[in-house]
């Protein structure tokens, strides 16, 4: 089925077989900025983006990925890569694992991530850079009675605060081990 799509969208929609070099054209591979190879098949994903890329030049190629096994062949042809399997099996992870920081969003292949915190309160009353671990984290922002805010790192943390950072996976290790800490003693 298809989704209907947004007013201002200024892509094609094009309906053929996605290798045909005539449905390509009709699609505009040639004047194309980017390129999402989203088919069910890993195969012809890699087919097309890696035509789109080499052949054509379209210089933002975006491949989706649902055999974990294939994703080093799209990777070794230097494509982003979007793994909705992957993808849910670290989410279900981090949710059981971290119900505390929660992952809103994720760059890359995952190297850094955004992260939702809800805020111990046993930090109530300390200074947001107190929570500070390491120099992966950046504090994005801070969600206080419904209203969010660019915290500054003098920024004194209250009961029921939600921060947002920036964070890799090792920063956001050792930001968890600083809340666990008690609020800091």
């Amino acid at each position: 089925a298809f989704q209907s799509l947004p007013p201002d969208f200024k892509g094609k929609m094009i309906v053929g077989e996605i290798i045909s070099k005539d449905v390509l054209f009709r699609a505009g591979i040639e004047k194309a900025d980017a390129l999402a190879a989203v088919t069910n098949d890993d195969a012809l994903n890699a087919v097309v983006a890696h035509i789109a890329q080499t052949l054509y030049g379209v210089k933002h190629v975006v491949v989706r990925n649902y055999d974990p096994d294939f994703r080093p062949l799209l990777e070794s042809f230097n494509l982003q890569v979007i793994s909705p399997n992957s993808w849910g099996a670290q989410r279900i992870q981090e949710m059981i694992l971290h119900a505390d920081i929660q992952t809103i969003f994720s760059t890359g292949n995952g190297e850094v991530e955004i992260y939702e915190i809800s805020i111990p309160d046993g930090w109530a009353g300390k200074r947001l850079a107190d929570l500070l671990s390491s120099p992966e984290v950046i504090f994005v922002s801070i969600a206080r009675a419904g209203h969010a805010f660019l915290p500054k790192s003098d920024c004194k943390i209250e009961k029921g605060d939600v921060v947002y950072v920036s964070s890799t996976c090792a920063g956001i290790e050792a930001l968890r081990d600083r809340l666990a800490n008690g609020g800091g003693k």
